[in-house]
């Protein structure tokens, strides 16, 4: 890793902790972490924006949608202390890319290894639904990152994160978003398409483990240029 772009990437963590331009989620993250759930009222929230986590060195970049109240905001690391960040790394440590199958908390030892975690809104938005506006305020955050990473394909979870990775990395037109959907991109590169690892979809059982798990073995094929040939998008609808 060039140790110039790694020190880009903590710049950019740097001033997405402290960035407080969205007054809305300012005011909701740190409300969450004062009032606090009753299982977590011992902790101390982080209550903060998230930055992302990873191997800065990653050729897949995944995408989701923006930390959860109880989860990210209270823990500090995308993806960690709530049942999505469960599925989520569960499935990851068992296609390669992670240490444990476990994230309950930061320095709990979790490590990615080819894999970059990130999203396009850091701040928990209250419905877990941010605003226009608020996405595309802190879109910068993950046009810079995606500029330093060296990543050959993009995992986006769910609708939201897919239209923001077309729209950021050139995708026209758009291909309708589905499960396992691929879109070929400039210099041998791809998105693959995955439903989003919240309860609504895997207690459902819209997506399944076997799903999850078959995008990231088919990221890390693309990623070493295995079978680079593009699967048609499925008949899915938006997740």
């Amino acid at each position: 890793m060039d140790p110039t772009r790694a020190t880009a990437l903590q710049e950019v963590e740097a001033e997405v902790v402290a960035c407080r331009a969205c007054p809305r989620l300012v005011s909701w993250r740190e409300l969450v972490a004062t009032e606090k759930r009753a299982s977590f009222r011992e902790e101390e929230y982080w209550g903060r924006p998230v930055p992302a986590f990873g191997d800065p060195a990653a050729s897949v970049v995944i995408v989701g949608l923006a930390p959860a109240a109880h989860g990210a905001n209270r823990t500090g690391r995308m993806f960690t202390g709530d049942r999505s960040g469960d599925f989520l790394y569960a499935s990851l440590h068992r296609t390669g890319f992670a240490n444990q199958p476990h994230s309950a908390a930061r320095g709990d030892g979790l490590r990615l290894t080819g894999a970059w975690v990130t999203a396009p809104v850091r701040c928990a938005p209250p419905a877990n639904r941010p605003t226009t506006v608020e996405r595309d305020t802190c879109r910068p955050f993950l046009e810079r990152e995606l500029a330093l990473l060296d990543a050959r394909v993009f995992v986006p979870l769910g609708g939201f994160a897919y239209q923001v990775l077309c729209s950021i990395l050139g995708v026209r037109p758009r291909p309708r978003f589905g499960h396992g959907v691929e879109v070929p991109l400039a210099g041998g590169r791809w998105i693959i398409g995955s439903y989003h690892v919240s309860q609504q979809n895997t207690f459902t059982g819209k997506l399944t483990e076997p799903m999850l798990d078959a995008v990231f073995v088919r990221a890390r094929a693309l990623a070493l240029g295995v079978d680079p040939q593009p699967r048609r998008a499925r008949s899915s609808p938006p997740a």
